[in-house]
């Protein structure tokens, strides 16, 4: 048990820029899959579901987002939208997990989006068990529509977070953190 509270404690994104292109191996991959699949769920509902970029289509998806952030940012120029072609191609493997809300029902629409934050997060930390770099990011494309079309999305359904899976060049340094004594308070009866 100690080794899981040493790595929940030591954890750390890694920026994709400075991924190697050594991903997660079919079966790691399908491991961080199943880690982010096992979180609380109420009501089973599953709220959310993935898309996964590999190989080729990094890059033919990179044409998605340079068409995209174009549209959305004309005065940016073509030179500038043509670095969105880039983004995927950061590591070898990003992973969009898509949370889907489903409205109307008993269970409260924050709790499914939780839900989706839950499978991003529990991806994270398995993704570093198994010593690969990852980092959540959502950045501009996240909340875009054509990027939405592009990925069909559905009703109700939004990007919760874009997973970049990738090698590290190196062990990451630690970062400044809030102080911990300074978000506890303490409940007492009135």
């Amino acid at each position: 048990m100690s080794e899981m509270i040493d790595l929940l404690l030591t954890r750390r994104s890694v920026v994709a820029g400075s991924m190697t292109q050594e991903g997660p191996t079919e079966s790691d991959l399908q491991s961080i899959l199943a880690a982010g699949h096992r979180v609380p769920d109420h009501g089973k509902l599953g709220p959310w579901r993935f898309i996964l970029f590999q190989n080729e289509a990094r890059k033919a998806f990179g044409e998605v987002l340079r068409d995209a952030y174009f549209a959305a940012e004309p005065d940016d120029g073509e030179e500038r939208a043509s670095l969105e072609t880039l983004r995927f191609l950061r590591a070898p493997t990003v992973v969009a997990v898509i949370s889907r809300v489903t409205a109307g029902i008993k269970i409260p629409e924050w709790e499914q989006q939780l839900a989706a934050g839950a499978v991003c997060q529990n991806m994270l930390v398995a993704a570093s068990a198994l010593g690969y770099a990852s980092q959540w990011l959502t950045e501009w494309y996240a909340y875009n529509e054509t990027v939405d079309a592009a990925l069909k999305l559905g009703e109700g359904e939004r990007v919760a977070g874009y997973i970049y899976l990738g090698g590290k060049a190196e062990q990451p340094g630690e970062r400044v953190r809030p102080d911990l004594e300074e978000r506890i308070s303490r409940w007492t009866a009135p």
